[in-house]
Formats: C-alpha cells, structure tokens, sequence
C-alpha cells in the first residue's frame, strides 16, 4: 500500500456586525513537502453571492465546487437546498464519493459545512473552521468573538495568522473575501480572485 497523502490547509469563516468573512491560507502540501504557498482556496460564486473555500485534495475540490456552483444554479441560490443535494450526491455517486475534501460555504442568511459523509452542518456560533489548522483557527476566533470587539475581517486574519503559527501545514499568505450583509450595500475590498491565482 502506498503512504496516504496529506492535504493540509485552514479555511474560517466568522459572523460578525454586518460581515460574512471567508479567510484561507495558501499553502499546497504533499506529505511534508510544500508544494506550493500562495493557492486560492477561497471563492466568490455567483456573481459574489456566494462565498466557498475548501480543504483537502485541490482537484477534487475544483470538482466539487463547481458541482455545488451547478446546483445553485439549479435551484435558484438556495444555499440549504443546494448544500443538501450536493451532499446527497456526494454520498450516492460512485464517483462523487471518491473526492476527498470538505467544502464551507455562506451566504448573507447562513454558514454551512459540507461533506462527503452527507453532513450539512451549520455552526451554532459565528464561527466555524475546516482543515488541518481548522481546530486552532476556531478556538481563537471564538476568544476573539467573545472577548473584543474587532470586526470580521480582523477576526478572521489575526485567527488565521494563529493557526499558521501552529499548524505546519497551513502559512500565512492569506486570502480573504467578505460579503456584507446589507443586500444594499458593497464591500470595496472583496472581490473575485483572477483566474492566474488559482493552484
């Protein structure tokens, strides 16, 4: 048998005021091994509508992304409905269930973790992590929700920068993307990634 590969990465996503905040970092590993350091793992879909980030096996993740991009497509931006069925097919599909990643998604109504196992899980506080550092990146966002007052954004950067610290598989080239949750306002600082940044 060979050795298992190992796809590390942190990807948070926080809640706070009228803030939706996706932060990741940008290193690609392959056992210990950095194979890259500065990857997109976080998105804008629909037209900024909708953030994504993902961990574990990039390919399968671009894969499974773009089938949850399909899906609200189909069922016009329903993040649950969309989440669920992505997650059912994931689960059921021969090929689908082969994927090894997990993906976060959100909206302005709701933050959601989704897995191959067929979980479509939203997180009870504003916070919520997935990936190697994922752990540490919570638990400090969580202090930070809890224990001062800096916005989103802030919150999101300073967690990663935490988790970067302890985790070797996750650095500090970080990317972020926020969604404001005003329907009538627009964020000046987020915006679509190009396509030369991705892994």
């Amino acid at each position: 048998m060979s050795e298992p590969i190992f796809h590390g990465t942190t990807i948070l996503a926080v809640r706070r005021g009228q803030q939706l905040v996706f932060c990741g970092d940008g290193q690609v590993s392959m056992g210990n091994t950095v194979m890259k350091g500065r990857a997109v793992k976080v998105r804008r879909l629909l037209d900024g509508q909708i953030l994504t980030g993902f961990a574990g096996a990039t390919a399968d993740a671009f894969t499974l992304v773009e089938k949850f991009e399909s899906k609200l497509k189909a069922f016009n931006k329903n993040l649950v409905r969309s989440a669920v069925e992505l997650a059912k097919d994931w689960r059921t599909d021969r090929y689908l269930r082969r994927l090894e990643a997990l993906l976060l998604v959100g909206d302005r109504e709701r933050t959601l973790l989704i897995s191959g196992t067929g979980d479509v899980i939203e997180p009870d506080g504003d916070a919520i992590a997935i990936g190697s550092g994922g752990n540490f990146a919570l638990a400090a966002a969580r202090a930070l929700l809890a224990n001062t007052d800096l916005d989103a954004r802030t919150i999101a950067r300073k967690s990663l920068e935490i988790a970067a610290g302890i985790d070797i598989f996750t650095n500090e080239n970080l990317v972020v993307e926020a969604l404001d949750l005003d329907p009538n306002s627009v964020d000046p600082n987020s915006g679509a990634r190009p396509p030369e940044d991705a892994p």
